[in-house]
């Protein structure tokens, strides 16, 4: 592991607690997580800061699932089969990951960033209640669902990570037309596929800081079971005004330290 002062230690500690929370509450804990190595870690290869960010996001991930399958309704085998696709999809992006320089990572992630904060502003009542069903899903369109939200979005997991878990909610709410905390509560299990077949590549690649890792999970699990209870009890539009909050702060951040 790299020479890290205590101070940053307990810097990243905390980070890690509150993406917790987040990726529990919305999803996209890894918007937090990922600039916080980054910014911590200047002098650490990207491969490496991706590595440690899937090894805290999973055990996190993991607890916040555990809480909502006691209290939340979640369509177990749809998640499982598109949480299938996503793990292979994030293994192969994963794959492609180690050619990923630092510098690249800071602007991808504030596109990714503004756009999300562009569809919810745009829908605003996006996943405050659970849509109308209207036709029966067909098995083509299941199966196009699972392919594209659970290997495509599953590759980008793997690929860069920051924003994941938010897309994975935005596509469920749409697809399956669920609300957004039961939406967050699918893309939990689905989340975990992404992060266990990220982790599975960068760990066979030698590119995981396990001590540092190690550490900021158990502050992640922390906050990652705090924001499920928390969602689960304030509901949807409560999620909704996290979502666009952290959305525009990071944004905000990003962009102060791109240009300066």
């Amino acid at each position: 592991m790299p020479d890290i002062s205590l101070t940053m230690i307990v810097v990243l500690c905390l980070a890690a607690a509150a993406a917790g929370w987040i990726d529990a509450v919305v999803g996209g804990g890894g918007l937090l997580l990922l600039p916080a190595l980054l910014l911590g870690l200047p002098h650490v290869p990207a491969a490496h800061i991706l590595g440690t960010n899937k090894a805290v996001a999973i055990v996190g991930t993991s607890g916040a699932a555990v809480t909502y399958l006691r209290k939340a309704p979640v369509k177990v085998g749809t998640a499982v089969r598109i949480g299938l696709a996503a793990l292979v999809g994030s293994m192969t992006g994963a794959f492609f990951a180690a050619g990923i320089s630092s510098g690249v990572l800071r602007p991808v992630i504030m596109v990714v960033l503004l756009a999300v904060a562009a569809f919810v502003l745009l829908r605003p009542s996006f996943g405050r209640a659970a849509a109308d069903p209207g036709p029966p899903v067909t098995r083509a369109r299941t199966v196009t669902a699972i392919v594209l939200v659970g290997g495509g979005i599953g590759f980008y997991d793997g690929l860069f990570g920051p924003g994941t878990g938010t897309f994975l909610v935005l596509a469920l709410t749409a697809v399956l037309h669920l609300d957004l905390v039961t939406a967050s509560a699918n893309a939990k299990i689905v989340n975990v596929c992404t992060n266990a077949g990220a982790l599975a590549m960068f760990a066979y690649q030698g590119t995981v800081l396990w001590q540092l890792a190690a550490l900021m999970a158990l502050f992640n699990l922390a906050g990652a079971m705090a924001g499920a209870r928390t969602a689960l009890r304030k509901g949807s539009e409560f999620v909704r005004g996290v979502l666009l909050m952290v959305v525009f702060a990071l944004v905000a951040k990003l962009a102060f330290d791109q240009w300066t």
